[in-house]
């Protein structure tokens, strides 16, 4: 664990020094590591109580998130560029939407345990927050730039490469160009056209949250004559994560279905 001076230490509850274990990093500044976790709901009601700056004095973590992610694409980008000099720029662009992606994210966030060190209001735990694979990323990703902003651009870029890109990179057999399907709108328009059927159609069913941090719900439906069948349904931070979540699993549906006689997936 990176360890320096740690004048906050007296005011670190057990939870964040245990996640600091997690991470391997000491944080110096101890209002960061609080605030990356503090999703708005939480930080909504410390305001309306007057217990804000009790807490941690700078609100929720919606800004670090969103200075995370711009750290997050740049080490990812740098690291494919100098790795994989020999790769075009567009399986460069996939590898990268991959690594970035909330799929991944997702699991490395449930990997260091964030769900259980997030500060939520009632409300969203009562909800599942804990679960909520948008509210574990968002903070993953504050996470990121907690670690920036307290030990600079070289303890986050190696943070990042240790656990989020290197460990993905060595399950895959790049060697092969056999890079994970990422894009998986282009996937399943491709399976459907190979299969005869009628392209899907993208719904926007619902849409919550303010206008700068809104929640899209997506549906994703298959057409056939006289009816739609409903396949995948997903939320995500924007329309287009909603809609490639949806698609991948009305992918991951139809993979399941049985064969045809003629070698076809059978129709839904």
């Amino acid at each position: 664990m990176s360890v320096g001076t740690r004048p906050h230490i007296v005011n670190k509850s057990r939870e964040i020094m245990a996640l600091e274990e997690r991470l391997g990093y000491c944080f110096q500044r101890g209002e960061l590591i609080e605030q990356a976790l503090t999703h708005s709901s939480q930080a909504r009601e410390l305001q309306s109580a007057g217990a804000t700056h009790g807490f941690s004095g700078r609100g929720d973590n919606e800004l670090l998130e969103f200075l995370g992610d711009a750290v997050l694409s740049l080490v990812t980008s740098e690291a494919l560029f100098q790795r994989f000099p020999e790769f075009s720029e567009g399986h460069l662009s996939k590898l990268r939407a991959h690594l970035v992606g909330q799929r991944h994210l997702l699991r490395v966030a449930e990997h260091l345990h964030i769900g259980e060190y997030m500060r939520l209001g009632r409300g969203e735990e009562r909800s599942g927050g804990r679960g909520k694979a948008s509210l574990l990323v968002d903070a993953l990703e504050a996470i990121l730039a907690a670690l920036y902003l307290d030990g600079g651009f070289t303890v986050a870029r190696d943070f990042i490469l240790r656990v989020i890109v290197e460990p993905e990179l060595a399950h895959m057999r790049l060697e092969t160009s056999a890079i994970p399907v990422m894009d998986f709108k282009s996937a399943l328009q491709e399976a459907l056209q190979a299969s005869g059927k009628l392209q899907p159609v993208y719904v926007l069913v619902k849409e919550e949250g303010p206008e700068h941090k809104k929640t899209f719900t997506v549906e994703a439906r298959l057409p056939e004559p006289g009816m739609t069948h409903f396949a995948g349904r997903a939320q995500g931070s924007t329309k287009k994560r909603a809609e490639q979540e949806a698609a991948r699993q009305v992918l991951e549906h139809l993979s399941q279905l049985p064969q045809a006689p003629n070698g076809k997936k059978d129709a839904l």
